[in-house]
């Protein structure tokens, strides 16, 4: 069965104020990852088709073509954990 961690290399929270986390998602999986999470999220603004202002559900995020995402104001790794799943699984 596939999960999140076949997809993730890795998450890391930001500094400051604001609660972001980064998740660095593995290099073999970025391409199926870019077109899942662009075919589920509602994009706002794509900059060079390179990176992707996304939001999905009550979550704003910023998409990279590299295999990188920021997510803003999550509550806790569970809410993190529940985006994910919704965005990468079939």
């Amino acid at each position: 069965m596939v999960t999140i961690d076949d997809y993730v290399a890795r998450t890391e929270g930001t500094c400051g104020k604001e609660k972001d986390v980064i998740v660095i998602f593995k290099y073999d999986k970025k391409d199926e990852v870019t077109k899942r999470i662009l075919a589920k999220a509602t994009l706002k603004k794509s900059i060079g088709g390179v990176i992707f202002e996304l939001a999905f559900r009550n979550c704003s995020f910023r998409f990279y073509r590299s295999g990188k995402a920021i997510f803003r104001d999550l509550k806790d790794k569970e809410e993190l954990n529940s985006l994910l799943t919704e965005l990468l699984m079939v």
